[in-house]
């Protein structure tokens, strides 16, 4: 069977992770949504996302195809029923489409005309950023059970600290020596050739993605994600930042998600708590104003290729946009649209020119290639966010 995953009506409200990429390549837990279907379903799929992105994210369409709303994240009952999915079949949960049989000649679905067949059991859906940090902790145990599902980890180096050790899983070439891991209260995933300086402390649940660095000293609580090639320091809780992002030193950061390029200058803060702990309100691109969280704990969303100077400070739940660059004194505001220049004392627009100099510059120091269609996705958002941008 030919699986795609689809965006799904969820898309504008994980904006601005789903500016640069389709909500499937959005990261929660250890491993992507794409990656954690591929894993389940063992196939590849591909993606119906918005068309500027589909150059870089292509769909390849069969004869007969299975649809994934790519908000819903996979465990083995829903994964049972949408492989059992047949001709005219949609599984729903509520009233929202899951998944559905498609043919290639279907050009709009009735789903009127659909046998629809419930999906009655606990599931975690990703459909606001705020999710990504707040349901971390699940989809790091779930994908902790799939990933080391019959394997043995790398022995855990006698020089460590260990609480919990069975809790713990280490991936062949990781470096960890005199850290301490506290997997009590969740795993802890050390991923390939990923290292772990000394006097670390980390209280799971946490996954440490491929190739990433967490730095001398660093303390960090569960649930925090650092993704492939990133790398961590100071004081981190419950964080998730996607690939190839840094936040190297000292400084806070709480309750946020990083995307993909995104770099966080020395003694950079994030407050997660407002001063009369009230709920926080984080800007919402769908409505286009501050939409309520439900949340008591909120910190940042930055968007990808974003970057801020030394001793920057984010207030309680901001929202930084694609390709920014925030430095100088004070709060700057809890929206930054994408490509803003500036901070407290007022924005100007930072030009794609020079935007994709430092892009090229930064991406290549990973060996990564700043291509074409990177440049037509963010010059695509360049033009749809103009509105956000003052000058």
């Amino acid at each position: 069977m030919n699986y795609i995953l689809f965006d799904g009506p969820s898309r504008n409200n994980l904006l601005p992770f789903t500016y640069t990429r389709p909500v499937a390549d959005i990261r929660i837990g250890i491993l992507t949504i794409r990656e954690k279907w591929e894993m389940f379903l063992d196939s590849t799929t591909t993606t119906i996302t918005e068309d500027y992105l589909s150059d870089k994210y292509p769909m390849v369409e069969m004869d007969e195809n299975v649809m994934i709303n790519a908000s819903y994240l996979p465990n083995l009952e829903l994964v049972e029923m949408v492989k059992d999915l047949r001709e005219n079949q949609a599984i729903f949960k509520d009233e929202d489409v899951i998944a559905f049989f498609s043919k290639d000649t279907q050009e709009e679905v009735d789903f009127d005309t659909y046998e629809a067949i419930e999906f009655d059991a606990d599931v975690l859906k990703v459909e606001h950023t705020w999710d990504l940090f707040s349901k971390n902790d699940d989809a790091i145990q779930e994908d902790f059970n799939l990933i080391t599902d019959g394997r043995v980890s790398k022995p855990i180096p006698s020089s460590n600290n260990v609480i919990a050790a069975e809790n713990i899983f280490i991936e062949e070439g990781a470096t960890l020596e005199f850290t301490t891991l506290n997997a009590t209260n969740g795993p802890i995933y050390i991923g390939k050739n990923a290292l772990i300086m000394e006097g670390t402390l980390i209280r799971g649940p946490f996954a440490l993605c491929e190739e990433a660095i967490v730095k001398m000293g660093a303390r960090i609580y569960g649930a925090t994600t650092v993704g492939p090639s990133s790398k961590v320091g100071g004081e981190i809780n419950n964080a998730v930042l996607f690939a190839n992002s840094n936040k190297g030193h000292d400084g806070y950061l709480g309750n946020s998600v990083l995307g993909e390029w995104c770099n966080l200058g020395a003694d950079t803060n994030t407050s997660n708590l407002k001063n009369n702990y009230a709920e926080v309100r984080l800007w919402d691109y769908q409505t286009e104003s501050f939409a309520r969280t439900g949340l008591q704990f909120c910190g940042l969303m930055m968007g990808d290729h974003s970057k801020c100077g030394i001793n920057t400070m984010f207030n309680t739940g901001t929202v930084v946009g694609v390709s920014a660059n925030i430095y100088g004194s004070g709060f700057p505001r809890n929206f930054i649209p994408s490509f803003s220049w500036g901070g407290s004392a007022g924005f100007t627009t930072y030009l794609t020119k020079k935007a994709f100099e430092v892009a090229e510059v930064v991406m290549s120091r990973r060996h990564i290639e700043f291509t074409d269609q990177d440049k037509a996705i963010l010059e695509h958002v360049f033009e749809e966010t103009k509105k956000y941008r003052r000058d």
